[in-house]
This record gives C-alpha cells, structure tokens and sequence, in this order.
C-alpha cells in the first residue's frame, strides 16, 4: 500500500470539516510527528511533506553516516555500507535523506496515526464551536429541535452543532416537538473535557432584550435602548426603555399601535405580559411608572436603605400589588428599591372589606358580609364578642383581621 492510497481519505477531511489547507497541514503534521516520536523515540531529524489536496504524503529521515559497526542510534545513524546501497558515492560523515513508505512503518503505526490525526482534527473543531459561541453568549440563536428529553431538549444549529435548551431554561408554557424551530439565547458555553457545552435559555431577561432588538426597529438602530428588563417567565415582564432622540416616544415605538409591535414578542413568550415603561433618572416617576397600572398617591423613600412607601387610594392597592403579588415584586428588581404598599384613607373615609383581599382570605370576608359588616369600620364598631357570637369565626381570626382593619385608619 502506497502513501497515496493510505491517506487518500485527507481531501475528504477537509471538505467535510471545513478546514482551510493550511491548518490541514499542520494538522497532519502534528499527528503524524506524534506516532513517529512514540516509534522513534525523536522526530527531529524527520522532515514531513503534506499535500492535502493531492492526498500526498512525503516522509524523509535524515540520518549521519559512520562506519560499519559504529552505529549507536538506529534513528540516528546509519552505516556506510548501507547508504552506499542508496548512493554509491556517499562517505563517513556525511548526511543521507531516505524515503519513508507508510507501509514501511508496519498496519499498527498507520492505525495510530489515523486515530491521533481524527482526535486532533475533532479538537480543532471544538476549539472553533467553542470560540464562536463563547463570542455569541447573551446572542439569540434559531435552531431546530432534534432530540425532546425530560430534562432537557437538544437543538441542532445549521451547521448541526448540539445546543441544549434545559428544562428550567424553558418557558412553562413551552412544547417542543422534533423538527420544531426554536428561537434562544445563548447563555453559557462551556468545555466538558474538550467538548464545548453549549446552553441555551428562553427565560433569562437577556432574552426578553434581544428580541426586543430583533421586533424593534429603533432599538436595533440603538436609538432606544433597553434599560433593563426584569421578568417572571411566562408570566409578566417590567421593560425599562430610553430614547436618545427626544422626538421619539419610547414607549409608543415598543408597543406600536393597538400593540402591533409588541404582539410577536409576546407570542413568542407563551403570551408573557410585558409592561413596557419609560426609564428616568427621577427615582420618585421611576417608582411610579414601574407599579403601573396603578395610580399613586404619594412615595416617601431612602436611597440609603433602598426602601420606599408607596400610598395608594384603597381601589389602586389590588392593582399595585398585582397577581400573586408579580407587579409590586417586578416593580421592586426594576426599580431596586424594596417597595411597601399602604392604602392612603382618611378618617372620615371607610373602606370596603373587599380592598383586603390580599390581607385577609376570602372565606373570613364572606362570613363578615354575610352579618352585615361589609366595609372596615362596620367590623370595628362591634366588639370581639359580639363578632364571635354572630359568626362563626375565632377569636384569635377575629382579632387578626381588627388590627388589619385599624392599622387602615392608625397610618
């Protein structure tokens, strides 16, 4: 078997892999110098010709010529009567360049060396996957979906490079199948051995910011920019936005009209609610604006202890607050304040039970209306005994939901 006819198999390597000639070459090389300097014990006096895109081979051995019988290194050295055999003129001392065969290297040697020259070609490749995603983390990707696990769904780029999209990277309200194009950004890479381990997330604010890049034409030319974006997955999201152009609304040319511009970015997040606010330096409007759609009364804060108090009319409190309490704590990352809600009530003014709800649980509500006590100060005319008796509740409750109700009216 010739040289040729072994590594035939080179101009496929790089067609496939992509490699440019040069680093084919050196590739080559490299793997080639490994399995001589585990033969030889040295690969110094070798010189190793690579033409990859004939799939040729050249592999020449320098030794020093000595007398007969002087030979101290085979690799080395040769004896003059054999490199007269390639040479009749040759003498002691001087250098003789042979021709290696690869067959002349023996069937294990050739193995080996096709062995370390695909190991160093699949690193090289690595090495590239990993610096041209490591560039791209906080970048959206599209690929497909080619693999669904339970904890994690494989995706396929074009180049069928493997991106994991892990289960608590997922939107709740995600179903992928195969085949499935998925949109997600890159949020980490990192090497597992020498494999880069590419992550990928549709629940990280960072997300939510590149699409906005993508949907928004203004954001993209960067005459608004994102200020920060903060979110509960799948569920609502608080965007922070700024315009460099004081002619353009910022708001306005996120949502569009009727919401036309924000309408595929919400799609995209299983109908994710996104609360799309004016970014200002003014940390009293800023407070404002991130407990929209609630109307504030007024704000007392501290920029020391980071906390502030927000009052409110009794029927804005449900609104501040926001389901499952998402709006006052989205208000709050936004914001980085630590925000407390308290209902602004005058004395002469009474409060219906109902703007309690996030205080006290329904049921105890409905038994209290259903002996005539609906608004706060109808409970607090009549005497713990006198509400124990006419309901069926207990003292300790009782007692809970009067210091609620006055602490209304104490503020």
């Amino acid at each position: 078997m010739e040289n040729q006819a072994i590594i035939e198999s080179f101009s496929e390597f790089k067609d496939e892999k992509n490699i440019d000639r040069v680093t084919l070459m050196a590739i080559i090389e490299e793997a080639f110098r490994n399995q001589l300097k585990k033969k030889y014990g040295d690969d110094d006096n070798f010189d190793i010709i690579v033409n990859p895109d004939k799939g040729d081979l050249e592999i020449w051995r320098n030794r020093t010529i000595v007398a007969d019988g002087e030979v101290e290194d085979d690799n080395l050295e040769i004896e003059l009567s054999e490199a007269l055999k390639i040479e009749p003129d040759f003498e002691v001392g001087e250098e003789v360049s042979e021709e290696l065969r690869l067959i002349d290297l023996g069937r294990r040697f050739i193995l080996a060396f096709r062995q370390n020259l695909v190991q160093k070609i699949q690193e090289h490749d690595n090495s590239i996957i990993y610096k041209k995603y490591k560039d791209l983390e906080g970048e959206i990707m599209t690929g497909e979906v080619h693999h669904v696990r339970p904890r994690a769904v494989i995706i396929y780029d074009d180049d069928q490079n493997e991106l994991v999209l892990p289960k608590d990277q997922q939107i709740n309200s995600d179903f992928f199948r195969k085949g499935d194009t998925v949109r997600a950004v890159v949020k980490s890479v990192d090497l597992r051995g020498n494999k880069p381990f590419i992550t990928l997330s549709r629940t990280s604010p960072k997300f939510l910011e590149k699409l906005f890049e993508q949907e928004i034409p203004e954001v993209f030319d960067g005459l608004i920019i994102v200020k920060k974006v903060v979110r509960e997955p799948g569920e609502k999201a608080k965007v922070a936005v700024e315009s460099f152009d004081d002619r353009i609304d910022p708001v306005g040319a996120c949502v569009g009209m009727k919401g036309s511009r924000i309408h595929s970015i919400v799609r995209e997040l299983g109908n994710e609610n996104i609360d799309v606010i004016n970014y200002t330096n003014n940390t009293q409007l800023f407070i404002q604006r991130a407990l929209s759609p609630a109307r504030i009364t007024s704000i007392t804060f501290s920029e020391e202890t980071k906390k502030a108090e927000v009052f409110l009319k009794p029927d804005q409190v449900s609104l501040a607050i926001g389901k499952r309490g998402l709006n006052i704590k989205l208000a709050g990352q936004l914001t980085g304040y630590e925000i407390d809600v308290y209902r602004d009530v005058d004395e002469d003014e009474d409060v219906e039970l109902t703007e309690f709800t996030d205080e006290i649980e329904s049921w105890i509500i409905d038994e209290l209306k259903a002996i005539g006590c609906d608004t706060a100060k109808s409970v607090l005319d009549l005497s713990v005994d006198e509400l124990a008796s006419r309901t069926d509740l207990e003292i300790e409750t009782i007692e809970e939901v009067r210091n609620i109700l006055r602490s209304e009216f104490e503020e």
